[in-house]
């Protein structure tokens, strides 16, 4: 099993939110076996997202499709996301 981590600052979290529910089809391709989302209790902007998969591979797989990166632009991410890989 591996865990993805991934904090990102987005401009509002109800638009972040409405993407990335809209996406549970672009996570079940992709290999996403269970997720969760999390806000920072006094940045609620500041999301920490987990994302479990059955192997390294397909997470690294999924972390370089471009739908998901254009998802994530959509939903007003601002800079880059810190991504962690934990086994």
């Amino acid at each position: 099993m591996a865990l993805v981590t991934l904090l990102h600052r987005f401009a509002d979290y109800d638009t972040f939110r409405r993407v990335y529910d809209s996406a549970d089809g672009l996570r079940q391709s992709g290999g996403v076996t269970d997720h969760s989302v999390h806000r920072m209790a006094d940045a609620p902007n500041n999301i920490m997202v987990l994302h479990y998969f059955d192997s390294l591979e397909t997470a690294r797989a999924y972390l370089s499709n471009p739908e998901l990166k254009d998802a994530m632009q959509q939903a007003g991410m601002q800079g880059e996301p810190r991504i962690e890989f934990y086994e």
